[in-house]
């Protein structure tokens, strides 16, 4: 069983993901009973940003914004008598660079109907960027580059916490993406500490800031980490905050649309987005 909707979803206008274009994912997701979809594409990073994944392949081009605008309408109004279809972003947050991510927020704010506010990337103790999540080889860089994986995770954390805190304006999203993707690898590379005390600081941020959780099911299907983004326990915690938990499979490619669903404890309620109103417009 599927839930109504799936609020975490890529393109083909993303570098690292499949060639699928965005018809076949909305109509996956008819075909699974959903009622609701929004697609939240990696934002454009800021032209004075350069990416530090080593393919360069972290989000789609500025360029591409208008096609993919055309066409996530384009589906809206084709299948507005079955599915409603949101079309936005998720967007990096990005030390240093608050000024920049606002200003495209507030460019483009009004044409944005869904949002996940994510880190990928930390700066490292000697300045340079980082992304977190590109594969193994890179993270044990990172390591390295950091002096610990403890100290990865504190960075990690903290990077977390100042997105939540950080002034970006009106348009500023609002839902948490993947809370827990530091541990992506964490089969391989085991941090010396828990960090169950700085994720309930972090909880207890998020709600009274009145944001709500993306609960991402793409961690239990990744190699090395085999575990939802964040984990059950730290769900039942965000709920007891009253904290609206919102799933995401984090799709790729068309076919995933909805995928690892049965991971989230069945007795815990999934809202939709504020974006949705009661009714589901």
């Amino acid at each position: 069983m599927f839930p109504v909707g799936d609020f975490h979803v890529h393109t083909h206008f993303c570098p690292h993901g499949s060639n699928d274009r965005m018809e076949e994912y909305v109509k996956n997701a008819i075909s699974r009973g959903m009622k609701f979809l929004s697609f939240t594409e990696h934002a454009p990073l800021p032209n004075v940003f350069d990416d530090p994944a080593p393919n360069k392949d972290s989000a789609m081009r500025l360029e591409d914004i208008d096609a993919y605008f055309k066409e996530g309408n384009r589906l809206k109004e084709a299948y507005k008598d079955t599915i409603t279809i949101k079309v936005g972003f998720e967007v990096d947050y990005l030390l240093g660079f608050e000024a920049e991510t606002e200003r495209f927020l507030h460019t483009y704010g009004a044409d944005i109907e869904d949002a996940i506010l994510s880190v990928h990337m930390l700066q490292a103790p000697n300045g340079e960027y980082v992304c977190l999540d590109f594969s193994p080889d890179e993270f044990g860089r990172i390591i390295r580059l950091f002096g610990s994986i403890d100290h990865v995770y504190e960075t990690y954390y903290q990077t977390l916490r100042q997105a939540i805190e950080a002034d970006l304006g009106k348009w500023k999203p609002v839902r948490i993406g993947h809370l827990t993707l530091i541990e992506k690898f964490s089969k391989l590379f085991k941090a010396a500490r828990t960090f169950n005390d700085v994720i309930e600081e972090i909880l207890t941020l998020i709600a009274a800031k009145q944001y709500s959780l993306d609960v991402n099911t793409a961690g239990y299907f990744k190699e090395y980490c085999g575990v939802t983004y964040p984990t059950a326990t730290v769900m039942r915690q965000a709920n007891n905050k009253n904290i609206p938990l919102i799933f995401g499979s984090d799709s790729h490619t068309a076919g995933h649309v909805g995928k690892g669903l049965e991971q989230i404890p069945k007795d815990l309620p999934l809202a939709l987005p504020k974006a949705y109103d009661e009714k589901g417009n």
